[in-house]
């Protein structure tokens, strides 16, 4: 008896997607975000989004900067560029501006400075000093002050990007944040650029 003849295995249909290919002409877009502005284009509560702002199609936040923090925002259309600098692992330092409730001491400075004890873990080291009150434009709504309790402005500079990470670290040694700006990210800064101001620049890292 002749065996059937054995059917021609079907072709494999690789089930990974293909990579998206970069843009013809990638951007980079820095902006100057506004207190109570969502890091996103669009919200069904209506909230003030960064389409208030910017009317750029295509471009996307790389990393985040909550709602009720203010300064430095980067945007692209490219991936790629996006990754690297969302990614803690290409460690892209990052410079807040913090105004606390309190007067820092040189131990709480050197707690910030060694690393800090939060519910997801400690935290790299940190670079932090003592910041004269910077020339910012004002805060809408104002920041509310007690008038018993001083305040004092920092400069910390971390290379993490945990969710809230730097009003935790304050917390975490006793100094609440009041106000928070973000200045610089790597080489990019907010210099030049008032509240709601953006500006386009060539799309390397």
């Amino acid at each position: 008896m002749s065996l059937p003849p054995r059917s021609k295995p079907r072709p494999f249909n690789n089930p990974r997607r293909v990579a998206k290919a970069p843009p013809a002409a990638p951007r980079l877009v820095l902006f100057n975000k506004p207190f109570d502005v969502l890091t996103q284009f669009s919200d069904d509560q209506g909230r003030a989004t960064l389409k208030d702002f910017i009317d750029i199609p295509g471009i996307y936040p790389a990393g985040r900067l909550d709602r009720d923090s203010e300064g430095l925002l980067l945007l692209t259309n490219d991936g790629q560029l996006q990754a690297r600098i969302a990614d803690p692992r290409h460690k892209l330092a990052k410079t807040y501006w913090v105004q606390v409730e309190g007067e820092p001491s040189e131990r709480q400075l050197e707690q910030l400075r060694a690393g800090v004890e939060l519910n997801d873990g400690m935290t790299l080291p940190a670079q932090a000093r003592l910041l004269d009150e910077p020339d910012l434009w004002p805060r809408d709504p104002p920041v509310r002050f007690r008038k018993s309790v001083p305040t004092q402005w920092l400069e910390l500079v971390i290379k993490e990007g945990r969710n809230r990470q730097v009003r935790r670290m304050t917390a975490a040694v006793g100094l609440p944040t009041l106000r928070l700006v973000r200045v610089r990210i790597g080489d990019w800064t907010i210099e030049g650029l008032g509240q709601g101001e953006w500006r386009e620049v060539p799309a390397s890292l």
